[in-house]
């Protein structure tokens, strides 16, 4: 099982959402809308798990890019 981390490259707000749709494998666009509407469906209780678990799960480690070769491109430069 892999390890739930927020996610770096598909994020919105904290990428929470994002790293939950890579890990399971869900479209994470049809995640936020779950979410968006579980927010009302829960009387805001959905929003404040959502801070406490961006709080809790850890940042995804760096992750380099494997469609970009050569060493200038991993200090940042095009």
């Amino acid at each position: 099982m892999n390890k739930l981390y927020r996610s770096s490259r598909n994020r919105m707000l904290t990428g929470l959402i994002g790293g939950i749709s890579e890990n399971l494998g869900f479209s994470s666009t049809l995640l936020r809308i779950i979410f968006f509407i579980s927010i009302f469906a829960t009387g805001g209780t959905s929003l404040l798990i959502y801070f406490i678990a961006a709080l809790v799960v850890p940042k995804e480690p760096y992750h380099a890019d494997p469609y970009i070769y050569g060493a200038d491109h991993v200090r940042g430069y095009k």
